[in-house]
């Protein structure tokens, strides 16, 4: 990992201990799309942190959140995905992950907005909590 610690994933946690993103990645992914999510946090995100931002796999969206993005072609049975994963550097070496969802189910700009929202407001009570 170019010769420095990788980054470690947190995930955001509700003030009753649920943590949402791993839910959303336990009950509503596929198989094949938590497999894929998974290499690619561990190959890209662990790797590069916020950096990813500086790829095809991130962008920033501002306020401390930035978007982890990663793409699968349609596979035999038709499932074509564009996932989304809202983070937070919160730290030395440490990321965040606020919030997640398919863009390829629903790529409306509203539904969008929405999620960008969701994942702010946990930003804001995760920081509240600190």
């Amino acid at each position: 990992m170019c010769g420095r610690q990788p980054y470690v994933i947190e995930f955001y946690e509700t003030p009753h201990g649920d943590k949402l993103v791993l839910r959303w990645i336990k009950e509503d992914l596929s198989v094949r799309q938590r497999r894929a999510l998974g290499y690619a946090v561990y190959r890209l995100l662990q790797r590069y942190g916020v950096g990813v931002c500086d790829t095809e796999f991130g962008r920033q969206l501002g306020g401390g959140l930035f978007e982890f993005r990663l793409r699968l072609r349609a596979h035999a049975d038709g499932e074509s995905t564009l996932l989304r994963v809202f983070c937070h550097a919160a730290g030395d070496r440490v990321i965040l992950l606020l919030g997640g969802y398919d863009k390829g189910k629903d790529a409306g700009r509203r539904r969008q907005d929405h999620e960008i929202k969701v994942a702010r407001q946990r930003l804001s009570e995760h920081l509240r909590r600190r």
